[in-house]
Protein backbone atom coordinates (compact mmCIF):
# COMPACT_ATOMS: atom_id res chain seq x y z
CA UNK A 1 0.00 0.00 0.00
CA UNK A 2 1.20 3.56 -0.64
CA UNK A 3 2.72 5.19 2.43
CA UNK A 4 0.83 8.22 3.75
CA UNK A 5 2.95 11.27 4.47
CA UNK A 6 1.58 13.51 7.21
CA UNK A 7 2.27 17.15 7.97
CA UNK A 8 5.92 16.29 8.53
CA UNK A 9 7.62 13.51 6.59
CA UNK A 10 9.47 12.12 9.59
CA UNK A 11 10.73 9.04 7.74
CA UNK A 12 12.13 11.11 4.87
CA UNK A 13 13.61 13.69 7.23
CA UNK A 14 15.29 11.00 9.36
CA UNK A 15 16.61 9.28 6.23
CA UNK A 16 18.14 12.53 4.92
CA UNK A 17 19.72 13.22 8.30
CA UNK A 18 21.17 9.71 8.51
CA UNK A 19 22.56 10.05 5.00
CA UNK A 20 24.34 13.27 5.97
CA UNK A 21 25.76 11.70 9.13
CA UNK A 22 26.87 8.51 7.41
CA UNK A 23 28.63 10.56 4.73
CA UNK A 24 31.20 11.83 7.21
CA UNK A 25 31.24 8.82 9.53
CA UNK A 26 32.30 6.58 6.64
CA UNK A 27 35.47 8.65 6.17
CA UNK A 28 35.97 9.57 9.84
CA UNK A 29 39.75 9.65 9.48
CA UNK A 30 39.34 12.66 7.19
CA UNK A 31 36.25 14.30 8.69
CA UNK A 32 36.83 13.90 12.44
CA UNK A 33 40.37 12.88 13.31
CA UNK A 34 42.21 15.04 10.76
CA UNK A 35 40.57 18.29 12.00
CA UNK A 36 41.48 17.36 15.57
CA UNK A 37 45.13 16.88 14.60
CA UNK A 38 45.08 20.23 12.77
CA UNK A 39 43.60 21.91 15.86
CA UNK A 40 46.36 20.50 18.05
CA UNK A 41 48.99 21.73 15.59
CA UNK A 42 47.50 25.23 15.63
CA UNK A 43 47.46 25.08 19.40
CA UNK A 44 51.12 24.10 19.53
CA UNK A 45 52.15 26.90 17.17
CA UNK A 46 50.20 29.72 18.80
CA UNK A 47 50.52 28.66 22.43
CA UNK A 48 54.08 27.30 22.52
CA UNK A 49 56.01 28.89 19.65
CA UNK A 50 54.69 32.35 20.64
CA UNK A 51 55.61 31.89 24.26
CA UNK A 52 52.22 30.91 25.58
CA UNK A 53 53.57 29.70 28.91
CA UNK A 54 54.60 33.20 29.92
CA UNK A 55 51.71 35.19 28.47
CA UNK A 56 48.27 35.96 29.78
CA UNK A 57 45.10 37.74 28.68
CA UNK A 58 43.92 39.69 31.67
CA UNK A 59 44.28 37.21 34.51
CA UNK A 60 43.86 34.14 32.27
CA UNK A 61 46.92 32.22 31.02
CA UNK A 62 47.16 32.48 27.25
CA UNK A 63 47.18 28.69 26.74
CA UNK A 64 43.83 28.44 28.54
CA UNK A 65 42.45 31.53 26.78
CA UNK A 66 43.35 30.11 23.36
CA UNK A 67 41.90 26.60 23.74
CA UNK A 68 38.12 27.34 23.51
CA UNK A 69 38.56 29.52 20.42
CA UNK A 70 40.45 26.82 18.54
CA UNK A 71 37.88 24.19 19.50
CA UNK A 72 35.10 26.45 18.23
CA UNK A 73 36.89 27.18 14.95
CA UNK A 74 37.42 23.48 14.29
CA UNK A 75 33.79 22.80 15.13
CA UNK A 76 32.24 25.41 12.84
CA UNK A 77 34.59 24.88 9.91
CA UNK A 78 33.62 21.22 9.79
CA UNK A 79 29.92 22.04 10.10
CA UNK A 80 30.33 24.36 7.10
CA UNK A 81 32.28 21.74 5.15
CA UNK A 82 29.63 19.06 5.72
CA UNK A 83 26.66 20.90 4.24
CA UNK A 84 28.54 22.77 1.53
CA UNK A 85 30.32 19.68 0.21
CA UNK A 86 27.11 17.62 0.29
CA UNK A 87 25.22 20.07 -1.91
CA UNK A 88 28.08 20.99 -4.26
CA UNK A 89 29.06 17.37 -4.90
CA UNK A 90 25.43 16.46 -5.60
CA UNK A 91 25.13 19.35 -8.06
CA UNK A 92 28.42 18.65 -9.83
CA UNK A 93 27.71 14.92 -10.11
CA UNK A 94 24.15 15.60 -11.24
CA UNK A 95 22.41 13.59 -8.51
CA UNK A 96 20.89 16.53 -6.63
CA UNK A 97 17.60 15.40 -8.20
CA UNK A 98 17.67 12.37 -5.89
CA UNK A 99 17.31 14.79 -2.97
CA UNK A 100 14.74 17.09 -4.58
CA UNK A 101 12.35 14.43 -5.91
CA UNK A 102 11.31 12.69 -2.63
CA UNK A 103 8.27 14.13 -0.79
CA UNK A 104 10.34 16.43 1.40
CA UNK A 105 9.33 20.05 1.92
CA UNK A 106 11.92 22.86 1.70
CA UNK A 107 11.87 23.16 5.48
CA UNK A 108 12.50 19.43 5.92
CA UNK A 109 15.41 19.65 3.49
CA UNK A 110 16.91 22.53 5.48
CA UNK A 111 16.51 20.63 8.75
CA UNK A 112 18.04 17.42 7.37
CA UNK A 113 21.07 19.10 5.82
CA UNK A 114 21.69 21.48 8.69
CA UNK A 115 21.35 18.95 11.49
CA UNK A 116 23.81 16.68 9.69
CA UNK A 117 26.33 19.53 9.69
CA UNK A 118 25.59 20.34 13.33
CA UNK A 119 26.21 16.71 14.29
CA UNK A 120 29.59 16.68 12.58
CA UNK A 121 30.54 20.01 14.13
CA UNK A 122 29.64 18.89 17.64
CA UNK A 123 31.48 15.59 17.25
CA UNK A 124 34.65 17.31 16.05
CA UNK A 125 34.36 19.91 18.81
CA UNK A 126 33.95 17.26 21.52
CA UNK A 127 36.95 15.23 20.34
CA UNK A 128 39.09 18.37 19.92
CA UNK A 129 38.17 19.60 23.42
CA UNK A 130 39.06 16.24 24.96
CA UNK A 131 42.35 16.19 23.06
CA UNK A 132 43.34 19.70 24.18
CA UNK A 133 42.26 18.83 27.73
CA UNK A 134 45.15 16.37 27.83
CA UNK A 135 47.62 19.27 27.54
CA UNK A 136 45.95 22.16 29.37
CA UNK A 137 43.82 22.08 32.56
CA UNK A 138 40.73 23.77 31.16
CA UNK A 139 37.43 23.35 32.97
CA UNK A 140 33.83 24.46 32.46
CA UNK A 141 32.41 27.47 34.28
CA UNK A 142 28.96 27.63 32.65
CA UNK A 143 27.79 24.52 30.78
CA UNK A 144 24.75 26.37 29.46
CA UNK A 145 26.84 28.87 27.51
CA UNK A 146 29.09 26.11 26.21
CA UNK A 147 26.19 24.03 24.87
CA UNK A 148 24.19 26.98 23.53
CA UNK A 149 27.06 28.51 21.58
CA UNK A 150 28.30 25.13 20.37
CA UNK A 151 24.91 24.29 18.87
CA UNK A 152 24.14 27.80 17.58
CA UNK A 153 27.58 28.25 16.04
CA UNK A 154 27.49 24.85 14.33
CA UNK A 155 24.01 25.67 13.04
CA UNK A 156 25.14 29.07 11.76
CA UNK A 157 27.99 27.60 9.72
CA UNK A 158 25.85 24.67 8.56
CA UNK A 159 23.31 27.15 7.23
CA UNK A 160 26.05 29.23 5.64
CA UNK A 161 27.45 26.07 4.04
CA UNK A 162 24.01 25.10 2.73
CA UNK A 163 23.45 28.58 1.27
CA UNK A 164 26.93 28.63 -0.22
CA UNK A 165 26.47 25.16 -1.67
CA UNK A 166 23.18 26.11 -3.32
CA UNK A 167 24.73 29.29 -4.74
CA UNK A 168 27.85 27.52 -5.99
CA UNK A 169 27.93 25.90 -9.40
CA UNK A 170 31.41 24.38 -9.02
CA UNK A 171 34.00 23.76 -6.33
CA UNK A 172 35.79 27.04 -7.08
CA UNK A 173 32.71 28.95 -5.98
CA UNK A 174 32.45 27.30 -2.57
CA UNK A 175 36.22 27.76 -2.14
CA UNK A 176 35.64 31.49 -2.71
CA UNK A 177 33.02 31.52 0.05
CA UNK A 178 35.53 29.87 2.37
CA UNK A 179 38.39 32.21 1.45
CA UNK A 180 36.49 35.50 1.35
CA UNK A 181 33.78 34.98 3.99
CA UNK A 182 34.50 32.20 6.49
CA UNK A 183 38.27 32.68 6.89
CA UNK A 184 38.26 36.50 7.30
CA UNK A 185 35.37 36.39 9.78
CA UNK A 186 37.19 33.65 11.71
CA UNK A 187 40.46 35.55 12.02
CA UNK A 188 38.70 38.80 13.01
CA UNK A 189 36.66 37.06 15.71
CA UNK A 190 39.19 37.17 18.53
CA UNK A 191 40.08 33.49 18.37
CA UNK A 192 43.79 34.09 18.91
CA UNK A 193 43.65 37.37 20.86
CA UNK A 194 41.41 39.59 22.94
CA UNK A 195 39.56 42.16 20.82
CA UNK A 196 40.08 44.63 23.66
CA UNK A 197 43.68 45.02 22.46
CA UNK A 198 42.65 46.05 18.94
CA UNK A 199 42.70 49.61 17.58
CA UNK A 200 39.32 51.34 17.67
CA UNK A 201 38.38 50.72 14.03
CA UNK A 202 39.13 46.99 14.25
CA UNK A 203 37.36 46.81 17.61
CA UNK A 204 34.19 48.04 15.91
CA UNK A 205 34.67 45.65 12.99
CA UNK A 206 35.02 42.73 15.41
CA UNK A 207 31.78 43.68 17.18
CA UNK A 208 29.89 43.56 13.87
CA UNK A 209 31.24 40.05 13.24
CA UNK A 210 28.82 37.29 14.39
CA UNK A 211 31.81 34.96 14.72
CA UNK A 212 33.08 37.17 17.56
CA UNK A 213 29.94 36.53 19.60
CA UNK A 214 30.02 32.77 19.15
CA UNK A 215 33.70 32.67 20.18
CA UNK A 216 33.18 35.07 23.08
CA UNK A 217 30.18 33.25 24.54
CA UNK A 218 31.76 29.83 24.07
CA UNK A 219 34.99 30.99 25.72
CA UNK A 220 33.03 32.50 28.61
CA UNK A 221 31.49 29.10 29.27
CA UNK A 222 34.97 27.68 29.84
CA UNK A 223 36.96 30.45 31.54
CA UNK A 224 34.31 32.86 32.85
CA UNK A 225 35.74 35.82 30.90
CA UNK A 226 34.17 37.68 27.99
CA UNK A 227 35.11 40.68 25.83
CA UNK A 228 31.56 41.51 24.78
CA UNK A 229 28.05 41.67 26.20
CA UNK A 230 26.79 38.13 26.73
CA UNK A 231 23.11 38.95 26.29
CA UNK A 232 23.81 40.77 23.04
CA UNK A 233 25.82 37.77 21.87
CA UNK A 234 22.90 35.42 22.49
CA UNK A 235 20.59 37.75 20.57
CA UNK A 236 23.04 38.03 17.65
CA UNK A 237 23.37 34.26 17.41
CA UNK A 238 19.60 33.73 17.43
CA UNK A 239 18.95 36.55 14.97
CA UNK A 240 21.69 35.51 12.55
CA UNK A 241 20.55 31.90 12.54
CA UNK A 242 16.94 32.94 11.98
CA UNK A 243 17.92 35.13 9.01
CA UNK A 244 20.12 32.44 7.45
CA UNK A 245 17.44 29.80 8.03
CA UNK A 246 14.87 31.92 6.23
CA UNK A 247 17.27 32.52 3.33
CA UNK A 248 18.12 28.81 3.00
CA UNK A 249 14.43 27.88 3.09
CA UNK A 250 13.63 30.48 0.43
CA UNK A 251 16.40 29.25 -1.87
CA UNK A 252 15.14 25.67 -1.63
CA UNK A 253 11.50 26.70 -1.97
CA UNK A 254 12.18 28.59 -5.20
CA UNK A 255 14.67 26.03 -6.55
CA UNK A 256 17.35 28.70 -6.89
CA UNK A 257 20.20 27.20 -8.96
CA UNK A 258 18.79 23.74 -8.22
CA UNK A 259 15.95 23.36 -10.72
CA UNK A 260 16.23 24.01 -14.44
Amino acid sequence: MPRTVGTVNWIGLWTLYLREVRRFIKVHQQTIWAPVVTTLLFYAVFALALGGDGRSVGDVPYMIFLAPGLVMMSMVQNAFANTSSSVVIAKVQGNIVDTLMPPLSPMELVVGFVMGGVTRGLMVGLVAALAIRLFVPIGIVNIGFVLFHAVMASMLLSLLGLIGGIWSEKFDHIAAVTNFVVTPLSFLSGTFYSVETLPTVFWWIAHFDPFFYMIDGFRYGFIGRSDGTLGLGVAVMLGTNAALWLLAWRMLATGYRLKA
